[in-house]
């Protein structure tokens, strides 16, 4: 048996040696590499700043001092697993598993920065081709001015001003920028030819943001007629929806809702222009819409209502007296035999007390008048189930002698029919309920 012991801890011992020589060579390695990365990272910023500046590169410069200090560890813990102190494994476990970590964060951290710089390097790279492109750009779109122009005074003859106040300055405003990108991208050009690299890219960045703004404009003057056609045709669908709706609402039940949702849609209709007018499709599209949809939505709840008739007030008066009276009964007994009466009951009934104060409020409107009988009966329920568990309790805590129960006993009969002919006042007045109701 100590034999198979003995095997079994020398196996153990094999498997975590093989463990740590494996970290350690990991340690290792991972120094040789991140100590290669920074020299490279080093490089490549030397770079990223003759053509970037100072500026754009800060967080990269930041990210390689902070590595080289946190390094700095690693390097002086590998130092002491090769001193000559000797070192226990434990020791060296956790020297190794510090070595790896730190070089993995300064990995990561590296390709954090870099990774972010990478595309502006290679946006600086193609500047004389972006340049080009940008110049081309303008061209095009100034070219496409005065066609813009035209297609805005044809929209003018149309629509009213309201409609066109969106585009109605766009031409102006896309020719301004697009004067100022072919002045932003003249400046990237001088500034690039002398060395000031940083300039440079602010000038060509903000020329191909002008750029962009620019063909947005001209793009949604020429969208805007699509976009006013289509909302001219889904406007034409609406009003002959709207009319059908108008009459189909006849056959709906005539309560104020419907009544009102009816009207609020025929002066959306008559508030629409004559063909011959300029109109704002865009606006009179969204407000016929919303009339629309307030009739749909009036009918269909009207129409609910029909099909589940709601109770009338004074049905719900009647459930909200009867759990009164129910309440009433219950708190009178708990209260007259507190010492006796368990958590159970009280909890009962203090939640028949809050369903009746909630039901209270809901009766007057019709769209709550339901929940309010809910909750009323609720309410008449929860204090019955208190009476009973509170009977129960009085039951249960009665001493029992002969002076209390049993053959002899006249006291019990007083209490008892005491108690049941509130009990049976309770199942009359349910049933007197549930008649009313009904």
């Amino acid at each position: 048996m100590a034999g198979l012991w003995g095997k079994r801890r020398r196996e153990e011992q094999a498997a975590l040696d093989a463990q740590d020589a494996d970290l350690a060579r990991r340690a290792r390695s991972s120094l040789v590499a991140v100590d290669e990365r920074i020299r490279t990272t080093a490089d490549e910023l030397d770079f990223a700043v003759a053509e970037l500046g100072e500026g754009p590169t800060k967080d990269v410069r930041d990210a390689l001092q902070a590595v080289r200090t946190h390094l700095g560890e690693a390097f002086h813990l590998h130092q002491l697993n090769h001193d000559e102190i000797p070192d226990t494994p434990e020791e060296l476990r956790t020297r190794n598993a510090r070595i790896v970590q730190l070089c993995e964060w300064a990995d990561e951290l590296l390709d954090d920065r870099t990774e972010a710089l990478a595309a502006d390097i290679e946006r600086v790279r193609r500047a004389p081709e972006i340049l080009a492109q940008v110049r081309v750009d303008i061209e095009t779109l100034t070219e496409r001015l005065p066609h813009a122009r035209v297609t805005l005074d044809r929209l003018a003859q149309r629509y009213s001003a309201a409609a066109l106040r969106q585009v109605a300055d766009g031409p102006d405003e896309a020719e301004q920028l697009l004067t100022f990108a072919a002045h932003s991208a003249d400046v990237s050009f001088r500034r690039r030819e002398a060395e000031r690299r940083e300039e440079a890219n602010l000038a060509l960045e903000t020329a191909t943001e002008a750029v962009r703004r620019a063909a947005a404009i001209i793009d949604g003057i020429e969208d805007f007629e699509i976009e006013a056609l289509r909302a001219e045709s889904t406007l034409a669908d609406v009003i002959a929806d709207s009319r059908g709706d108008l009459v189909a609402a006849r056959d709906a039940p005539q309560v104020p809702a419907v009544t009102a949702a009816a009207a609020a849609l025929e002066a959306a209709l008559a508030a629409l222009p004559p063909s011959r007018e300029k109109a704002d499709p865009f606006t009179q599209l969204s407000q016929l819409r919303e009339a629309n949809s307030g009739l749909d939505a009036a009918i269909a709840v009207a129409r609910e209502r029909a099909a589940r008739p709601i109770p009338s007030v004074a049905h719900v008066r009647h459930a909200l007296d009867d759990a009164d009276r129910q309440i009433a009964v219950a708190r009178n007994v708990i209260a007259g035999h507190r010492g006796w009466i368990g958590a159970d009951a009280r909890t009962r009934l203090a939640e028949a007390e809050r369903s009746r104060i909630d039901a209270e409020p809901l009766t007057t409107d019709e769209d709550t008048r339901e929940e309010a009988m809910i909750l009323a009966r609720r309410a008449g329920a929860l204090a019955n189930e208190a009476l009973h568990l509170a009977q129960r309790d009085i039951d249960s805590s009665r001493p029992q002698d002969s002076g209390w129960g049993g053959q002899g006993g006249g006291r019990r009969g007083g209490m008892g029919d005491a108690m049941g002919g509130i009990l049976g006042g309770m199942v009359i007045g349910s049933l007197l309920g549930d008649f009313f109701d009904g």
